[in-house]
This record gives C-alpha cells, structure tokens and sequence, in this order.
C-alpha cells in the first residue's frame, strides 16, 4: 500500500453530519443574526467592478487565483476584478486589515474567509448580507452536498457566504530521499503519534531535520492534527462543545506529544510560511511536514513527483478522519460594488470557476455535480477524494477557522508562539489554550 494512495482511499472528505461546528453556527444565529440583513436582495446594484480581498498573493495560491480571475473576466467582462490580495500568514495579515476596514465601515466588495465558525463574530456584528437567496439563483442547493449545506447554514436556514473549494488539514509531506537515508520505508508511514516519534528519532540520527513546522498557524495545524490522533473523532469534538476538558488528562497526553516532536523541529523557521517551511522537504534535508492539500500544487510547481520524490499519509493515529476547512466568499453590507460581488459569487461557485481554480490549487471542488469528462481534468489523488467524499468521518479545523471563532484561534496562536519560543510548560500552555476558547 503505497503512502501516495493511501489518503486516496481512506482518508478524504466526507459526510458533514452534526458537528460542534453547525452548533457554533447556530448559536451566532441567536446571539447575533439580528445585526445582519436578510439576502433577499443580496448582489443588487453596481457591478462595474468588484474589489476582491484575499491572501493569495503567491505561489500556487497565486497561481490558483489567476484561474479564478481568468474564469470570471470571461464570464463577466464588463465587471472589472480589482486585486485586494494581502500576503502573510494562511490570511493573519488579510484578516488584520479586513478587521479595520469593516470597523470603520470601509468593506470590499467581497473577501476571503474560512467557512464555519471563523465568520461567527461577523455574523453577529452585522457586517455580513445573507447570501441564502444566491444560492437559489445559482442553483447551488443541489450543486453542493447537503451536509456541506447542513454546516453552512444557520439555525434560521441563512447561508452567509459561499465556498470556492474544500481543503484537507491532517496530512503529512514526507521526503522519500530523507526517509530512505533514516532507513525508513517511505511506503509504510507510521500509525501512531508513539511510533511516528520514534521515526523522527531515528532521521535525527541519521544527520537530518527530523519534522519542520513553521509561523503560529502552522504549529496550530500540527497540534490540533496531534489532538485528533490522540484523543479520536468523539472527543476531538467535545473540544468545541464543552463535552472535553481542554484542562484534562488526555488533552495534556496531546501536548506532551506536541512539546516532543516540537523539539525535533528547526527553530529558524517558526517566523516563516508554509512554502518556506516546507521546502526542507523537497530539498531532501528534512523528513515530514504537517500541511494541508494545497502542498500538493506547491511540489507540482517545484517538479517533484508522489512517489518518487515524497510521499503522503494521514497524520499517524488520523486514518479514516478528515480534518475539513472550505475557502469561501463573502458579501458585505455597505459594499461599494454589490452588483460586482454577486458576479464573483457566482463565477467562484459555478462549474467552470471551480474546475479551474481546483486544478491548480490542489483541492476539490465544494461541488458534487461534475462529469466524468470534467472529473479527469484533476490529479489521481483529487479524483479518489471526489470518489470517497461521503466516507470518512469530518472533524473541523481549528487552524483555519472552522471550528472556533478567530477571537479564539488568535489566542491560541499567541500561546503556541509562546511555547515555541523557549517556554516549552505543557502547563502554562494548557491552561492558555482553555482560557483562549473560554473567551
């Protein structure tokens, strides 16, 4: 069984179900939904142009956004597309001045944004348009799989914005070269956190970087990867819903892990991206890296080929469970260019948007009505995921805003941060990691 497959047939997106996501959605609905206004109008108006905000500003991301872009000026050629891109971070430097400008009442016409939990304070804020009546004239309802629809909604059927693709978190990008020279076979990945550790030990011995991690929300996807092998599906969740004890004995199990394979990493890189941080690993000098799909389109761009030059499994202690995140699109109340955001709505969720920008990009479309002819246009290991989309079990990411507000997830970068930078106190870091989703 090789690595390069094994996600292919085990371990990509499935049925939604009930998660404590939906939950989080549902109670912003509540508390918050008041604020903002119905989408019974939702894109009505200028269309001359629309101002696009993201944190695609390089590399394959890039790469995938010129996709998009080329789709929508064919699609809407007398809409003008105005980059608004802002690099750094999975989006912490986009989200930074996204955050001034929708204070100050100063939005854009549509941006970026992580569906799920991420988007809550917006909700409640009311700076947000319900897009639910888009999804009607796009005829999205039955484009997309219910269970993605089931986590979009609110308890009162609101859609807020509308996904462009679906990424997967709990992934690891091993160097066949590395693992070779560890006397490690790259075709049988470790299971468990245990016996992963025990491989690194042994790359440590063999003169290489053993695992390389890089900025704050990098380390926060390896630990909540770490989490989900540790304490499995049932508990992982309990996490968002208050049924786990972010103070108790398993979760302080995670972090020992966390704290140990920390320790093999390179330090010099903790202020770098993901790309940087990954480029160990396809140079040969490093072993494993925890990231999501997209890396995929990044060792393409680079020339190195799955099998050959890396491999791919789930986070040991994951297999069978699919840790979700969804790009996606807003629509701002007080947008300059409504008109111009509904086009891109439309554009990024029609079958032409997403064939094009998940080709390049590495991920799959949120869309479940492609063709067979339209299906082989993507990679053998997108197609298995296409194939195996209601299979395994879904948890949400904490990294990338699915499954916490981004006042919580904030937080926890800060304490990662923290610890990565000489602290190392399991302790300290649990007791920063409770208080960070109690607030």
């Amino acid at each position: 069984m090789r690595p390069t497959h094994y996600l292919s047939r085990r371990a990509v997106l499935a049925g939604l179900g009930t998660t404590a996501v939906a939950a989080t959605l549902a109670a912003c609905a509540t508390s918050g939904s008041s604020g903002s206004k119905s989408g019974g109008a939702a894109g009505e108006g200028d269309a001359s142009q629309v101002d696009v905000v993201t944190w695609w500003s390089a590399g394959s991301e890039k790469l995938g956004l010129d996709a998009l872009v080329k789709v929508f000026n064919e699609q809407f050629p007398k809409t003008k597309f105005e980059n608004k891109a802002v690099s750094g971070g999975a989006g912490s430097q986009a989200k930074q001045k996204l955050a001034a400008d929708l204070a100050a009442k100063n939005p854009p016409d549509t941006y970026q944004a992580h569906a799920g939990a991420e988007i809550k304070d917006h909700i409640e804020a009311g700076y947000l348009l319900d897009v639910s009546s888009l999804y009607e004239e796009f005829k999205l309802n039955e484009a997309f799989p219910a269970a993605l629809m089931d986590r979009l909604k609110d308890s009162d059927g609101k859609i807020y914005s509308v996904p462009s693709n679906i990424h997967r978190a709990n992934v690891v990008w091993a160097s066949v070269p590395a693992l070779k020279a560890a006397g490690l076979d790259p075709t049988k990945p470790a299971t468990t956190i245990d016996a992963w550790i025990a491989d690194m030990e042994k790359v440590k011995a063999a003169g290489l970087t053993p695992i390389t991690m890089g900025m704050a929300w990098t380390q926060l996807e390896l630990l909540e990867t770490i989490l989900i092998a540790d304490l499995g599906v049932d508990a992982y969740n309990g996490l968002f819903d208050g049924k786990t004890d972010w103070g108790g004995a398993e979760v302080t199990k995670a972090l020992e892990h966390y704290k140990t394979i920390v320790g093999y990493t390179d330090s010099s890189l903790y202020t770098e991206d993901w790309e940087p941080a990954m480029k160990p690993i396809m140079d040969g000098k490093a072993a494993f890296n925890v990231m999501g799909d997209w890396a995929v389109a990044g060792f393409d761009a680079a020339g190195k080929k799955a099998g050959e030059d890396y491999v791919y499994f789930p986070v040991p202690g994951t297999d069978g469970i699919f840790d979700f995140l969804a790009d996606s699109f807003t629509l701002p109340d007080g947008a300059k260019h409504p008109g111009g955001a509904k086009n891109w709505l439309n554009a990024i969720s029609s079958k032409d948007g997403q064939i094009a920008f998940n080709t390049v990009k590495g991920s799959i479309p949120a869309r479940t009505d492609l063709t067979d002819e339209e299906k082989g246009k993507f990679s053998e290991y997108q197609r298995s995921a296409m194939e195996s989309f209601a299979k395994d079990k879904i948890v949400s990411s904490i990294a990338h805003g699915a499954a916490l507000p981004a006042k919580a997830t904030n937080a926890m970068n800060d304490a990662l941060t923290k610890f990565a930078q000489g602290a190392s106190d399991v302790t300290a870091l649990q007791a920063d990691l409770k208080a960070a989703v109690a607030s």
